[in-house]
């Protein structure tokens, strides 16, 4: 199993709820084709770069995983499909990035410990 990370950005015109059950609906499909979900960031609504589909902001949301790699394709398929994710990257890691990975996830939970 190799080690992966997707951000995909989703349009701001969702609600909360439909923002979380988008997430829901990607982690349910990446769990379903056998991946090991090691983590999940919701990074909120950013302001982008430049405008996507004459929008400005977008609701940013990052997975880590370790999956096969025929799971991306179908992953990426679903991205496509789905008319609410405005872009998406899916990256595989290497070991450099993988252990970078894990300092940060481990830097983040002492940080939701702390609050």
């Amino acid at each position: 199993m190799n080690q992966y990370e997707t951000v995909f950005i989703l349009t701001p015109v969702l609600s909360d709820e439909q923002m979380k059950e988008t997430v829901a609906k990607f982690t349910k499909l990446l769990t379903d084709n056998g991946a090991e979900i090691l983590n999940e960031e919701t990074w909120g609504l950013k302001k982008m770069a430049y405008a996507i589909q004459k929008k400005s902001t977008g609701f940013y949301c990052l997975l880590e995983f370790k999956a096969e790699p025929t799971v991306i394709k179908k992953l990426e398929t679903g991205y496509r499909r789905d008319e609410k994710v405005i872009r998406y990257m899916t990256v595989k890691l290497d070991k450099y990035a993988a252990a970078y990975a894990e300092k940060r996830r481990a830097k983040l939970g002492k940080k939701e410990e702390e609050a």
